[in-house]
């Protein structure tokens, strides 16, 4: 199977655990892999203005990938989806930070490109609203179908 891990916002800004960090950044070392890594811009994405919060203009990712592409708001840049698809893959594992909100816009943008997006929920966690990221992992379910429940069904 043809497969890709993309690694949502796995950057300081987010506070992850470390052993999120780490193994996320082992798996990096099996497949080909990129990272997201989301920088602030007023002008771009008004985080500050209507949620009183930003993260850093210079956060980079906290796992080595094959490509890093910055971002600006939840969902992930047209470069990234368009990196993805010339790879031609039967499936994009994601993992990363937020699995409510910034994994989910990955998801969508991912499944809306005629990408098939399979969370590794292991490898996420959720927003401040629900740091489990149950919800996300519903909602994912719900939206996507593709959840796999271990490494094992890597």
């Amino acid at each position: 199977m043809r497969q890709a891990l993309y690694i949502v916002d796995v950057q300081l800004s987010f506070n992850p655990p470390q052993r999120l960090v780490e193994d996320i950044a082992a798996l990096a070392l099996k497949m080909p892999s990129i990272a997201s890594v989301e920088r602030h811009d007023e002008k771009i994405t008004p985080f500050e203005r209507q949620l009183g919060w930003k993260p850093a203009k210079d956060d980079e990712s906290l796992v080595a990938a094959d490509r890093v592409f910055v971002k600006h708001g939840y969902s992930p840049p047209r470069d990234a989806i368009d990196y993805l698809l010339s790879l031609e893959l039967d499936r994009v594992l994601v993992c990363g930070i937020q699995t409510d909100t910034c994994v989910l816009a990955a998801g969508f943008c991912l499944f809306d490109a005629g990408l098939s997006p399979t969370l590794l929920p292991w490898l996420t966690v959720g927003s401040s609203l629900d740091r489990s990221g149950a919800l996300g992992v519903r909602l994912w379910k719900h939206h996507f179908g593709a959840v796999l429940s271990g490494p094992e069904e890597l």
